[in-house]
């Protein structure tokens, strides 16, 4: 990795990629709020290069993360940095990115939890666990009945072993996130299977972050 910190700069990398993976495309402008630590002594590691580095899709080991300003100015990204009180209940290493695009706004919020290790922890006010520690398909439907077993009976059917099962959602009725993850890489064939049902929002694919 590109150093000086595996929390403050490849954990942020990896918040980084992970959050433009979940917003599904090359965002037009980030706000991006630190919090904690990352607010205090996060510059002086890197952090806010880091960020941007990996919503530019770079690697934790790429030697252009201290040139990631210029490189987003080059591809377009507009980015705005603010320190931010996201809460007591916080990890002191948390971010709150808000992308937007000429199509859609979404805010993620996610924590770097030590040696490079991440955890999502908010998508769009939902609270959800989100590592990347395996492959991971994100639905975002309608809560009705028969949704959970519709997803994992085709994933049963294309023969692919769910490790970890997670859903929320904001009320009875309204709209659930599932963060399925997964041993296998799911194809793009049957996100495309899921993302054709009537009562799917988006789908999103997001794989194993490389150790």
């Amino acid at each position: 990795m590109v150093g000086p910190s595996s929390s403050h700069t490849a954990g942020a990398v990896r918040l980084g990629q992970v959050a433009r993976s979940i917003f599904g495309e090359k965002p037009a402008e980030v706000l991006i709020e630190l919090h904690g630590s990352f607010a205090e002594t996060g510059r002086g590691h890197g952090t806010d290069r880091a960020l941007v580095a990996g919503l530019l899709g770079l690697e934790p080991s790429d030697e252009r993360i201290p040139d990631s300003f210029n490189l987003a100015r080059e591809a377009g990204l507009k980015f705005t940095f603010q320190d931010a009180d996201l809460g007591e209940n916080q990890h002191p290493n948390t971010v709150r990115f808000t992308l937007t695009s000429s199509n859609q706004r979404m805010e993620i919020t996610g924590a770097s939890i030590g040696g490079g290790m991440i955890a999502i922890t908010r998508l769009d006010g939902f609270p959800v666990n989100l590592t990347a520690e395996f492959e991971t398909l994100l639905i975002v439907s309608e809560d009705r009945p028969g949704t959970i077993n519709a997803v994992t009976g085709k994933l049963l059917e294309d023969h692919i072993n769910v490790a970890f099962f997670n859903v929320a959602r904001d009320q009875r009725g309204g709209q659930a996130i599932m963060i399925v993850e997964t041993d296998q890489a799911v194809p793009d064939a049957l996100v495309d299977y899921f993302q054709k049902l009537d009562w799917v929002h988006a789908v999103r694919k997001i794989a194993r972050l490389k150790e």
